[in-house]
């Protein structure tokens, strides 16, 4: 169901998703605890970020000093721009001296922080400086683009729909990142090429597995029950993960693997236990269905789920290639078949020696 309505939010184009201040402080802890200084003396930029609704902008300014942050640079969307059919401005906005009413709809906000405004002897949220855009906000304008060649990191969850260009707005300017995105992502042609070539990968993760988002209240009649809770005010995604460039520890975790052996007399997986491992009709591999069975001590060429990535240490294993674009594949452009019955997306991995 959680699929489904992401499929949903993606075709509709309901890309409004608001990250939780947990989740992100969660991640953001995982890449200091690697390294201390990621973020300092570094300029950020958060493309999607509204601080009166983006908890992104508001973790790193409440942060900018203890993470010793150069500049912090966060921009939003206009509110045309996104089809809002219900909206005001916020008082933060409509008090400001620089509020404009016909601005307010059709252009998006820059704030920017980067050193002590109101002489209080620290430099936080209170400190951030606001105007508007030229242009409404989107990240593809000239206008922020000239903002992403300014930063060090782009940190945000960008709109679903947009995922592959916002990559690719990222990647052409070679900046470090840290977004969100949906985990079927890997096997976008665009997205792929990048975790096989050691450029991108996934983070350390939502709880769980689990990506709850807050939403406008405009959409949530959109969502079943058990995806959006009326008393939270949440929607729930479980195919939601980190995407990124920045290094982090977990990620150079080997897996504790059992023997080919023990798997097929072990394995709590009834797939495997006393039947062991099916050969591809197209390709030469092996299916292994779980991450948690693949065998040790097997040296050939194994298929996995796209959820071992979440797994995956570059330091003990190889990634071949991605079932329909991986050379040597006999079908192409097909996924692995077993007794030419079709399996779901697998990535080719090997172990190194």
């Amino acid at each position: 169901m959680a699929n489904a309505n992401l499929s949903k939010a993606k075709a509709g184009k309901n890309d409004e998703f608001y990250t939780q201040y947990a989740d992100i402080q969660k991640e953001v802890n995982a890449y200091l605890e690697y390294n201390a200084d990621v973020f300092r003396d570094k300029t950020i930029l958060l493309p999607c970020d509204d601080p009166e609704w983006s908890n992104f902008t508001k973790f790193f300014a409440q942060n900018f000093e203890q993470f010793g942050i150069r500049k912090l640079i966060s921009t939003s969307y206009a509110p045309e721009a996104k089809k809002i059919k219900s909206w005001s401005p916020t008082l933060f906005e409509s008090e400001s001296p620089y509020y404009d009413a016909d601005k307010s709809k059709t252009n998006g906000k820059i704030f920017i922080l980067d050193h002590d405004t109101d002489a209080n002897g620290r430099t936080d949220i209170d400190d951030l400086e606001w105007s508007y855009l030229e242009c409404n906000g989107d990240f593809r304008s000239d206008e922020v683009k000239r903002l992403r060649d300014e930063a060090d990191i782009i940190i945000t969850n960008p709109p679903f729909s947009l995922f592959r260009e916002f990559v690719k707005w990222i990647t052409e300017a070679d900046k470090k990142f840290l977004i969100i995105g949906n985990q079927n992502a890997i096997t976008y042609k665009e997205i792929f090429p990048l975790i096989k070539e050691n450029k991108m990968w996934l983070g350390n993760g939502f709880n769980a597995g689990n990506a709850f988002f807050g939403i406008p209240k405009e959409a949530r009649c959109e969502y079943a029950c058990g995806v959006y809770n009326a008393d939270t005010g949440l929607v729930k995604f479980r195919n939601c993960c980190w995407f990124t460039n920045l290094d982090h520890g977990r990620r150079h975790q080997a897996l504790a693997l059992m023997s080919m052996e023990d798997n097929i007399m072990y394995s709590k997986h009834k797939e495997v236990n006393g039947k062991g491992y099916a050969h591809y009709d197209n390709y030469d591999a092996i299916e292994v269905p779980f991450t948690d069975a693949i065998p040790g001590d097997y040296s050939g060429v194994m298929g996995v789920p796209i959820s071992f990535l979440d797994k995956y240490c570059p330091e003990q294993f190889e990634i071949i290639g991605l079932d329909r674009y991986v050379e040597g594949n006999r079908y192409p452009n097909k996924r692995m078949f077993i007794n030419n019955k079709e399996i779901y997306a697998r990535i080719l991995i090997r172990k190194r020696q």
